[in-house]
C-alpha cells in the first residue's frame, strides 16, 4: 500500500517536471517571438553601419599608406638627387681649382723659359744682369694680366695688408711710417695673397 502511494507521489513529480519543462520551452518560444522585425531590422542596420564604417577605414587605410610610399620615394629621390648634386659641385670645384691652376701656369711658364736660358748663357755679368732684369719685367707683366697688384708701402703701416716684423724710433721719420720692406707683398683686387714683411718706424 505505500509502495503504491510512492509510486504516485513519483509519478506525481514527474507529470509536474514536464509541466516545468513545457512550461520554460513556451516561455523561451515567447522570448524569441518577443524579438519582432523591428528589432531585427535595427540590428540588420548596425551591421550595415559597422561594415560601411570597416570599408571607410580600410579605404583610409590604404590611402595613407599609398601617401607614406610617395613620401618614401619622394625622399629616396632627394637622397639620390642630393648625393649626385654633392659629387657633381665636388668634381665642378676640383675642376675650377684645376682651370685657375692652368690660367695663371700658362702666364708662368715663359718666365721660366727665360730664366732656363739665362742659367745656361756664358756671357758676362752685365749681359746675365740684363736678361735677370727682362725675365722679371716679363714675370710683372704675366702678373699684370693676372690682376696680381704689388701691396703700395707709400701711405704708410696698415695691418689689413702688411706684416710688422720690426719696429724702430726714428725722429726723421713719421708715426707709422714703413722704413723698410723685407718682403712685398700681393694682392688681387681686395684679397691679399700675400702680406708686405715691413720695418715700421715709431
Amino acid at each position: 500500500m505505500e509502495k503504491k502511494k510512492n509510486d504516485e507521489t513519483n509519478y506525481e513529480e514527474v507529470e509536474v517536471k514536464e509541466e516545468t519543462l513545457e512550461e520554460s520551452e513556451i516561455l523561451e518560444d515567447q522570448e524569441f517571438e518577443g524579438i519582432d522585425e523591428e528589432h531585427i531590422v535595427s540590428l540588420e542596420a548596425v551591421v550595415e553601419e559597422l561594415q560601411t564604417s570597416n570599408k571607410k577605414l580600410v579605404d583610409e587605410n590604404t590611402k595613407l599608406q599609398n601617401e607614406l610610399n610617395a613620401v618614401k620615394d619622394r625622399l629616396l629621390r632627394l637622397t639620390a638627387e642630393y648625393e649626385n648634386y654633392r659629387k657633381r659641385t665636388a668634381k665642378e670645384k676640383e675642376g675650377i681649382y684645376t682651370d685657375a691652376c692652368e690660367d695663371v701656369l700658362k702666364n708662368m711658364f715663359p718666365v721660366l723659359d727665360n730664366l732656363e736660358r739665362a742659367a745656361a748663357v756664358n756671357g758676362s755679368v752685365e749681359d746675365i744682369k740684363k736678361g735677370i732684369d727682362m725675365t722679371i719685367r716679363q714675370f710683372k707683366d704675366s702678373l699684370e694680366k693676372l690682376q696680381v697688384e704689388e701691396i703700395p708701402v707709400d701711405n704708410g703701416f696698415d695691418p689689413n695688408l702688411h706684416n710688422a716684423v720690426m719696429h724702430i724710433e726714428d725722429s726723421n721719420l713719421g708715426t707709422n711710417v714703413i722704413a723698410e720692406v723685407f718682403q712685398k707683398g700681393y694682392k688681387r683686387g681686395d684679397k691679399v695673397l700675400r702680406h708686405s714683411m715691413v720695418k715700421v718706424a715709431n
